[in-house]
């Protein structure tokens, strides 16, 4: 049985929708591979020369070429020619905070939206905190990063990563995302990294595959739409807002971009970074979108080996407030 073919016995419905999106066999493949294990070195916690080298004793390294903290990481085989399984997340160095156990993909968003130390930094839905803890790192601790997540099940492990991490310029919140456009203006820069339908995710636990639906696609995007639109809200006029999903539906992705677009004086601007994507899609079903659309990076499981990605980079228009 090929990958297809699995997949339409766990889920018809998922493949009747993604031949469309996609389809090809190399798609499918991909994505029912397991991921390959990656990590950041948090330069909070220490020197990034010094950090690479003490990981360069017990591991393989490689390179992730869009950031350049990131490194796919494999055990090293010792001198009688076995490997250490042990899981990143349990080894000192993780639990030093001297690395972060982190998807290639998920680095993206960070350095798209470029913080600057001394700023002020909204991070929307930021838990489990890779993301914020990287922002944090770029700032070098200096500004301030507010890190937001709406439910309450999920601050306790965000706290626990931002002081294993050392990001001491991070205040947590806990609000449904929507109420920051009360905030109007006041963020330098805007991280979205919206919750979403997990397509991404199915190479972690085909659980994803199984739970996949339709119709919550549909109820995503609205909420989506909403996010996106009190993150812009929040942003200050010349900002940067980042939004980013680990899916690859339309109605999620480019979609909610194009929902922006109509609905302010919003640009997108080129994502100019060493990594292959797939073309946005400007028409879905009948629905046409904004040409701009095509500035987004869309990243199917097959173009670089890693979760499935989408990422927009937004400006606020210098005279809306």
């Amino acid at each position: 049985m090929n990958a297809r073919e699995e997949f339409k016995r766990v889920n018809p419905a998922f493949v009747e929708r993604y031949d469309e999106i996609d389809g090809s066999d190399e798609f499918y493949e991909y994505l029912g591979r397991p991921l390959r294990q990656s990590v950041r070195v948090n330069t909070l916690k220490g020197d990034y020369d010094d950090i690479v080298s003490l990981l360069q004793e017990k591991y393989r390294l490689e390179p992730i070429n869009w950031c350049k903290e990131g490194f796919f990481i494999d055990a090293a085989e010792d001198e009688e020619g076995s490997e250490d399984t042990t899981t990143i997340g349990n080894t000192i160095e993780h639990q030093l905070g001297l690395i972060f156990s982190q998807e290639a993909a998920s680095m993206l968003p960070p350095v798209i939206l470029a913080p600057e130390p001394g700023e002020l930094i909204l991070d929307m839905a930021a838990s489990p905190g890779a993301k914020t803890t990287q922002i944090a790192q770029y700032m070098e601790n200096k500004g301030c990063v507010v890190a937001n997540d709406v439910k309450w099940e999920r601050i306790n492990i965000l706290i626990s990563n931002i002081q294993r991490c050392g990001a001491a310029n991070v205040v947590v919140t806990i609000r449904d995302g929507r109420s920051f456009k009360r905030f109007n203006s006041k963020f330098d820069r805007v991280l979205l990294d919206a919750p979403c339908s997990n397509v991404g995710m199915i190479r972690k636990n085909f659980k994803y595959l199984k739970i996949w639906n339709e119709r919550e696609v549909y109820s995503l995007s609205r909420l989506q739409k909403g996010l996106i639109m009190a993150a812009y809200t929040a942003l200050k006029p010349g900002g940067v807002l980042v939004y980013s999903t680990c899916t690859l539906e339309p109605e999620e992705n480019e979609e909610v971009v194009d929902y922006l677009l109509s609905n302010t004086n919003a640009r997108l601007e080129e994502i100019d970074l060493p990594l292959r994507s797939t073309r946005p899609l400007l028409e879905w079903r009948g629905k046409r979108y904004d040409g701009e659309v095509k500035k987004c990076l869309r990243i199917h499981p097959q173009d670089n080996d890693c979760e499935a990605f989408f990422v927009a980079k937004v400006v606020k228009d210098e005279g809306e407030d």
